[in-house]
This record gives structure tokens, C-alpha cells and sequence, in this order.
């Protein structure tokens, strides 16, 4: 008796009874991880999970393997990228649908609401348009009337609407002829309403610039107005016309020449900031909307914009785009998505995924998730387990 609490004092051995006491209420680390594992491996079954910000790429994907699912999952490689950039693109995700400057006419024709400055000169003695000693007479501000006419003394009504200064000009001075057979015609035209366009937005000086003679270029009156503004993102130039609008990126039209339209009368211009965005979620460096910065993002661009995926957390073989489809453009037999939601995954553990995501377009509205790696949460739940397991002692 003595000997064993000598022994006890000293720190060694338990009595066998006492080893056998505390061996029954010492849970194993064995054990411990057995049941961790099987709580990982079978989560909704179970309930048991571990804080996270995105599911496994297994959780995502198990029920898109039933043959009713209405979700397709695609894997995107460089192959398969041929056949997808032929699918239909979400609404927004092409920008450009513009006129081009083409061989449309330069010279302002008269509209109704202009007004003009008639010089009638005449040499004749007995005029019936001058007084003696007078050899011109003026015609102020005459409107062109909704009709598209004006009123001459001696002459009545003459249509000019559509024609260009020099053409009216010819015009009025053949119908004076009869009248005074040697007399010269001289015209000025103010632009009206008609013959204006509004710069509505998106410039430093909004407003309505009447047109010139020769009519100006967008590029003409952008620089007349001030410019686009520069806190505007990636912005869209649209041109409202006859109850259409085009678009063109600004970029573009700054870029090609050949895009610089000439304007009409009435065009309304409107410069709007790039309203497009997709959404990241996930094991990513923010989980956020995310705005679009230029006309085209690929999926890599989309990660480095959002910082980048977790190195913690992040599974680089599970990283998706979420996109809808409308009704309309689903349909089997190539050319199109089969399902109305599509899952694009990606593996950026190999050569062929990080090109494939290189050249894939994301669209406006697509989700971009980065899922969760079973390994950081295996190490995970065992930090939690051995924190528990201090709290317990």
C-alpha cells in the first residue's frame, strides 16, 4: 500500500482499477475523427456542418445527375468553347447595334420650323418687289409652316420642306422669274427644332444644338458639348432616331472612324454608364455584385476582379458560372443549351481549364462561385474539435 502512493506521488503508473476508470470516460482520437469524417462525408444525412461560404462541388452537382433535372452541367473546355460561343447570349450581354457613318448626306435639309431670310435683288426700274432707288428687298423670318411651305409675295406658296439651302434657293428664284424676270435670290436658314438634336445626358454641357449647314458628325457635337464625361463607366452612346435607338460602346466609336455617324435633325443623344454586373459568391476574395469594368470579362477576368479565389478554402477544380436561359432559346440538337439553367464548370488545375476560362465570356446576370474544398474543412472541424476538447478539460 505504501509502495502504490509512493508511486502516485512520484507520477507514475495508475493503479490498474484507475486506468480502467479513465480509459471509460477518455473519448479516443480515433474515434473523434471517425465520427468527424463520417459527419463530412454525409452532411444533410447527419446535420452536422462546419462554418463555410459555399457547398462542395458534390453537394452542387448530385442532383443534376437525375435524367428529370432541369439543369445541365457543362464542362468548359477549350474544345467545347467552339460550340458554346454559338449559344444565344443573355439580353445586354452584346451592346452594339449601330448605323455607321456609311454614305449618308452631309447637307441640313429645311424642316418645318426653320426660318428663313429671303434676299430678293432687282435691277428693274418699275419694280413690283422694290421702291425707287431700292435694289434689294428682304424677307425676314419666314417660317416653314408644318406643311412644309412658305408664303412669296407674287409668287404664293412654295414647297421647300426636304430640300437642301442652295436647292430652295433655285426653287424660289425659278418662281419669281415670271414675276421679275431678271431678279437674284439670296437665302439664309436659321435651323428650327426640327433641326437640332438634344444631347440629353452624359456630356459636360446637356442641351439642344441646332444643326449646320453641313450636318456635324456625333463626334462634332460631342466635342461641342464638352465631351463624355469622365466619371461615367465603360459608357454606352445611344442614338435615338425616327423611334429606334442604336447603340455603340464609346470605346468603339472613338476607335474607328468609320463609326462616326452623321446626325439629323431631331436625334437624341443619351451617354449611360455600363449598367451590366454579375454576382460573385463563394470561397472568393469578395462576395459581392460586381459591376462590368469594359465591354468584355472572361471568367478569369471575373476571379482577379474579385480578388481572386480563397488559397484557404477554395476548390480550383470547382469553379462554376450559373447562367438562365429563356424558354425560347432552349432546344436540343446543338447550337443551344438544353436545359433552361446551365452549369459551366471548370478545372483551373489543369493547361486546358485556365485557357478554356481565359476565352469564356461571362454574361450580364451570370453567377460566379467558387466552391468549397473538402480538405480546409476537414482542418476546419478538427481546430473546432480540439478547441472544444480544451474547453472541456
Amino acid at each position: 500500500m505504501r509502495r502504490d502512493l509512493a508511486r502516485m506521488q512520484a507520477g507514475g503508473d495508475c493503479p490498474p482499477r484507475a486506468q480502467r476508470q479513465a480509459r471509460r470516460h477518455r473519448p479516443t482520437l480515433p474515434r473523434c475523427l471517425i465520427a468527424l469524417l463520417l459527419a463530412l462525408a454525409v452532411p444533410a444525412a447527419t446535420g452536422c456542418t462546419v462554418p463555410r461560404s459555399a457547398a462542395l462541388p458534390a453537394e452542387i452537382l448530385r442532383q443534376t445527375r437525375d435524367a428529370e433535372a432541369d439543369v445541365q452541367v457543362v464542362p468548359v473546355t477549350r474544345a467545347a468553347l467552339a460550340e458554346i460561343d454559338r449559344w444565344p447570349r443573355a439580353a445586354g450581354a452584346v451592346r452594339r447595334d449601330w448605323i455607321g457613318a456609311g454614305l449618308q448626306p452631309n447637307m441640313r435639309p429645311i424642316r418645318p420650323g426653320d426660318l428663313l431670310t429671303i434676299s430678293i435683288w432687282d435691277s428693274q426700274r418699275d419694280s413690283l418687289l422694290t421702291a425707287e432707288q431700292q435694289r434689294v428687298v428682304d424677307l425676314q423670318d419666314i417660317a416653314v409652316a408644318p406643311s412644309g411651305r412658305i408664303f412669296v409675295p407674287y409668287v404664293g406658296e412654295l414647297a421647300l420642306a426636304g430640300m437642301t439651302s442652295e436647292q430652295a434657293r433655285r426653287e424660289i428664284q425659278r418662281a419669281m422669274t415670271p414675276i421679275v424676270p431678271d431678279a437674284q435670290v439670296q437665302l439664309a436658314v436659321t435651323p428650327g427644332p426640327a433641326n437640332a438634336v438634344d444631347m440629353v445626358s452624359g456630356v459636360a454641357r446637356p442641351g439642344r444644338y441646332p444643326l449646320a449647314e453641313t450636318s456635324p458628325t456625333l463626334m462634332g457635337v460631342l466635342a461641342e458639348a464638352g465631351g463624355i464625361a469622365p466619371e461615367l463607366r465603360n459608357p454606352l452612346v445611344r442614338l435615338q432616331r425616327g423611334g429606334r435607338s442604336y447603340a455603340i460602346p464609346a470605346q468603339d466609336l472613338l476607335a474607328d472612324p468609320a463609326n462616326d455617324t452623321i446626325l439629323r435633325g431631331g436625334d437624341r443623344i443619351v451617354i449611360e454608364a455600363d449598367r451590366r454586373h454579375f454576382i460573385a459568391l463563394g470561397a472568393t476574395g469578395r462576395q459581392q455584385v460586381v459591376q462590368f469594368e469594359r465591354e468584355e470579362i472572361t471568367a478569369l477576368d471575373a476571379l482577379s476582379s474579385i480578388g481572386g479565389l480563397s488559397e484557404r478554402r477554395a476548390d480550383i477544380r470547382g469553379v462554376m458560372v450559373l447562367r438562365e436561359f429563356p424558354a425560347a432559346a432552349v432546344r436540343a440538337g446543338g447550337n443551344a443549351p438544353e436545359k433552361p439553367w446551365v452549369i459551366f464548370s471548370f478545372d483551373l488545375a489543369t493547361a486546358d481549364g485556365l485557357f478554356a476560362a481565359r476565352n469564356f465570356r461571362i454574361d450580364p446576370g451570370d453567377v460566379v462561385l467558387a466552391t468549397e474544398a473538402s480538405l480546409p474543412m476537414l482542418t476546419t472541424a478538427i481546430a473546432l474539435f480540439r478547441s472544444a476538447r480544451t474547453l472541456g478539460d
